[in-house]
């Protein structure tokens, strides 16, 4: 199990936000996406943020009431990133879930963005091992 690593998982396509982007675009991206949240990134690629649902939603009630764009995703997301590398192991990465509550890490290598690994495949991965486990020749 400790062999199962975060590139063996992770999303190669994640959703981003620029720092400047308005938050009804955040929104329109949230919308075609399967992820409720991901990395805010500058044009380096480097992860300068993290704008989750829940930060959108905070928000978004307040643009929706008045009718006014007037915040950008800089305003609202997390500057502080919990992040793993692609060779960081899925158990080592298990248990920082269960301490830290957030659903989605950006998976940064060499400082650039190179995906992005939920929650949902890290049970996959361990679901995985556990059918391994009972597969019993017949």
């Amino acid at each position: 199990m400790e062999s199962l690593k975060v590139k063996d998982y992770m999303t190669l396509q994640a959703v981003t936000f620029s720092p400047d982007m308005s938050l009804s675009a955040a929104l329109e991206k949230v919308l075609d996406s399967r992820y409720l949240g991901g990395p805010v990134i500058n044009d380096k690629k480097e992860v300068i943020g993290f704008l989750s649902g829940q930060d959108l939603l905070d928000k978004l009630i307040k643009v929706s009431y008045y009718c006014q764009d007037t915040h950008i995703v800089s305003d609202c997301m997390h500057s502080e990133v919990l992040s793993v590398t692609s060779d960081t192991s899925i158990i080592e990465l298990a248990e920082m879930m269960t301490v830290g509550k957030p659903k989605v890490y950006p998976v940064i290598d060499n400082g650039k963005l190179v995906g992005i690994i939920t929650r949902r495949d890290v049970l996959r991965a361990i679901g995985k091992n556990i059918d391994d486990c009972f597969k019993h020749p017949v």
